[in-house]
C-alpha cells in the first residue's frame, strides 16, 4: 500500500496561510536540510525584495535547517557568491529548526523539498503552516515584471499533490548555484505577491 504524500493535502488549504492572531509581523521560515544552500538564498532573495517593496518591517523571515553539520557556521560560499553577483547579500548563519520556538514564531513555513517536508511534521510543524517552496513558482516563469504585477501570477504546479523538489545543489557544479538562485527568485518574487495581497 502506498503512503500518501503529505505534500499533497495542500490542496484543500488556502496557499497563505492566516496570520497568528497575536503576531504583529507575518513570519516566513525557509528551510532546508543544512542552511548553507537552499534555505539561505531563498532567505537572501525574500528579504532583498520585501526590502525594495517597503514591505521587509510587516514581515519577519529567518531560514533554518533540519541537520546539525553546519550550525553556527556561514552559508555556502557558492550560495554567496551567486547571490552576490546580483547584488543580494547572504546574512544567515546557519541553525536548526526549533520545534518549541518555530511553530510559535512562523504563519508559512518553507521546505525545499519532500524529505524536509515529512521531516519538518515529525518535528511538530503545524501542518496547516507547511507549504512546498515550489508550490509558488509562476506559470509565467519567464516573466520578470513581477514589480508591476496586479495579480499574483497563476501557479505552474497548481496540484499541490505534483510539486517539485528544489534541487540540493551542494554536490554538483558552481553553475548550479545560478540555476537554483533563478528558480528561487521566481517563486519569491509570487509568494511576495501573495503575501502582500493578504497583509
Amino acid at each position: 500500500m502506498t503512503r500518501p504524500d503529505p505534500a499533497s493535502r495542500h490542496a484543500s488549504q488556502p496557499l497563505i496561510p492566516l496570520r497568528r492572531p497575536d503576531a504583529d509581523r507575518f513570519g516566513v521560515l525557509f528551510v532546508c536540510l543544512g542552511n548553507i544552500c537552499r534555505s539561505p538564498m531563498a532567505e537572501a532573495i525574500f528579504i532583498h525584495h520585501a526590502t525594495a517593496r517597503g514591505l521587509a518591517p510587516r514581515l519577519d523571515i529567518d531560514s533554518c535547517g533540519l541537520g546539525e553539520w553546519h550550525v553556527g557556521g556561514p552559508a555556502d560560499p557558492r550560495t554567496v557568491a551567486a547571490c552576490r553577483a546580483r547584488g543580494v547579500g547572504v546574512p544567515s548563519i546557519a541553525r536548526l529548526w526549533n520545534p518549541r520556538r518555530d511553530p510559535a514564531r512562523f504563519d508559512l513555513i518553507l521546505p525545499m523539498d519532500r524529505q524536509n517536508h515529512r521531516t519538518l511534521l515529525n518535528r511538530d510543524a503545524p501542518r496547516d503552516r507547511v507549504r512546498m517552496m515550489r508550490q509558488f513558482e509562476p506559470a509565467d516563469a519567464a516573466s520578470r515584471d513581477h514589480a508591476s504585477r496586479a495579480a499574483p501570477a497563476p501557479l505552474l504546479f497548481p496540484d499541490a499533490g505534483a510539486i517539485p523538489d528544489v534541487p540540493d545543489p551542494y554536490t554538483g557544479p558552481d553553475s548550479g548555484f545560478d540555476d537554483l538562485y533563478d528558480m528561487l527568485e521566481r517563486s519569491c518574487l509570487n509568494l511576495l505577491d501573495h503575501i502582500e495581497r493578504s497583509l
